[in-house]
């Protein structure tokens, strides 16, 4: 059995704990990476969000393996269009699931989960960036690729 936890400010140290380890996974950051900036601005990042509701984030537990994987939504506002009349808008970031834990669908309950809840407040229009592992997944569940779209490198 497991539980997905829903987190709140006072779970921060638990969600960074989580943060590093995949900013450290998926960008290959070396262990000996300075990353003191990084965490204070993910810190202050949670705070901020988490406490005004503009992130949603959740944890993974199973009974007697503990904390397996997390998830979270940032929730925005773009000028509103005709694909998007409301303007509301989500990013689904930081989903994650120990490897050893991968292949038993937690990474797209948590999927479906942060979805509904971007749903439940009205948002159709949710962005994700994805690795090459979790390209079949969200595809699987109906994420598409979209065109026209550009990234400034600075």
């Amino acid at each position: 059995m497991n539980d997905l936890i829903i987190t709140r400010t006072s779970d921060i140290p638990a969600l960074m704990s989580w943060r590093m380890e995949v900013l450290h996974c998926v960008f290959s950051l070396p262990e000996t990476t300075d990353t003191a900036e990084l965490e204070r601005s993910n810190r202050d990042y949670y705070e901020r969000h988490l406490a005004d509701g503009s992130h949603i984030a959740c944890i993974v537990s199973i009974e007697g393996d503990g904390n397996v994987g997390c998830g979270g939504i940032c929730l925005y506002d773009e000028m509103p269009s005709p694909d998007n009349k409301n303007g509301h808008c989500a990013y689904l970031m930081n989903i994650y699931v120990k490897e050893k834990f991968r292949g038993r669908g937690i990474a797209k309950r948590m999927v479906r989960w942060l979805v509904g809840q971007a749903l439940a407040r009205g948002i159709t229009k949710i962005y994700l960036e994805t690795s090459d592992a979790g390209r079949k997944l969200y595809g699987e569940m109906g994420f598409c690729y979209m065109k026209d779209m550009m990234k400034l490198e600075l």
